[in-house]
């Protein structure tokens, strides 16, 4: 099999050093092993900036959905309302995970290049006073935008809600004051910013709020508080545990701490995103997200206007010179996506505009 680099918002690129950690075959039961699941949780706590007793930290088995699902079903009652901030794919998942639980819920939504409004969604929750918790997304990868959660999870705090936020695609990138902010649960999975592989997502839960879900799940094995229960007393997971994923989780963590942590990796981030939107644009590439609103995890970008090509011919055209990158994924207008995130540097960034612009150079020549 030809071996490329993922330029997509995870699963991404890994360290070689990361892969050989699964090489490994690991007991579920073994001391060692629930060390390890200890270790991860106090590490992912101190990335959030909170700490024990206030916050918490759940291990989920499955991929990001299954931890956003976890946390909506197993927090939110059958007495309860959540209203769902959405402006793309992924927060209209939660209107559906919601839809399929037959939770009560209530959707507010905006352009995919806009972020959810603060302001509106403290005059919903007047309007509304049968809500009780929310929702949002914090870099949206639909089309790359990043959301000001920080303004929602004040006036959402401030009318005394619940706030959840998929962090999916950026925790671990963006530095996120989560105790600050006084987010309730904030979701994100092993595979995206902190560079592990995919098999479990993880939830950074306020205690108080953890306590307040026991009994309303809706799942057996979705079930966030019963999951913690068990975890929390020796690290042992409830069911079997992705030990492979575990272990080059547990990997991952420490390459994070050797880079910088947060700081070094949003920076890395940040520059490969700048580099390439400097690099596309010279070709003709336009940006779908404004640059106020623009996310260093996977950015959109709007084909030239003289284009003579399909994505897939792009898209191979690349993959065989050593680079996968994304479709697109707004609904109104055709575009492709390009991550900015994994073990990506400089150097990669530059090879893949090398090889777009040597394509684009071939196509115009032949129209």
């Amino acid at each position: 099999m030809k071996n490329y680099k993922l330029l997509t918002p995870g699963p991404l690129t890994t360290t070689d050093t990361v892969k050989q950690q699964m090489l490994f075959d690991h007991c579920t039961w073994d001391d060692d092993y629930k060390k390890i699941t200890l270790e991860i949780r106090d590490k992912l706590l101190a990335l959030a900036h909170v700490s024990e007793p206030e916050y918490t930290v759940v291990l989920m088995q499955g991929s990001g959905t299954f931890g956003v699902e976890s946390v909506i079903t197993s927090t939110v009652g059958n007495d309860e309302k959540l209203l769902i901030a959405a402006n793309g794919s992924y927060g209209r998942r939660m209107a559906d995970i919601a839809e399929h639980a037959g939770i009560t819920y209530r959707l507010y939504e905006v352009n995919y290049n806009e972020i959810p409004d603060a302001g509106r969604i403290a005059e919903i929750l007047k309007e509304d006073p049968e809500i009780t918790h929310v929702s949002m997304v914090h870099s949206e990868t639909t089309s790359g935008i990043l959301n000001d959660i920080a303004s929602v999870t004040k006036v959402v705090k401030a009318a005394g809600k619940t706030m959840i936020v998929d962090a999916m695609s950026s925790f671990g990138g963006v530095d996120i004051p989560v105790g600050e902010l006084g987010i309730d649960f904030i979701i994100s999975s092993a595979n995206k910013c902190i560079q592990g592989v995919p098999g479990f997502s993880f939830i950074i839960c306020k205690k108080d709020a953890l306590m307040a879900s026991k009994g309303k799940a809706r799942s057996l094995s979705l079930d966030l508080y019963d999951q913690w229960e068990t975890m929390q007393a020796d690290g042992k997971w409830r069911f079997t545990s992705p030990t492979h994923v575990v272990l080059a989780f547990a990997q991952a963590l420490k390459e994070m701490e050797e880079e910088g942590g947060i700081p070094a990796r949003n920076k890395r981030y940040t520059e490969n995103n700048h580099l390439l939107t400097k690099r596309l644009r010279a070709l003709g590439f336009e940006t779908y997200v404004g640059d106020e609103y623009q996310g260093p995890i996977i950015t959109t970008f709007f084909y030239p206007a003289d284009k003579n090509y399909t994505f897939q011919e792009m898209y191979q055209y690349i993959k065989e010179r050593g680079y996968a990158i994304y479709p697109g994924k707004v609904t109104d207008a055709e575009t492709f996506r390009i991550g900015n995130i994994g073990e990506i540097y400089e150097e990669d960034i530059n090879k893949v505009c090398d090889i777009i612009e040597e394509f684009v150079r071939i196509k115009r020549a032949a129209a």
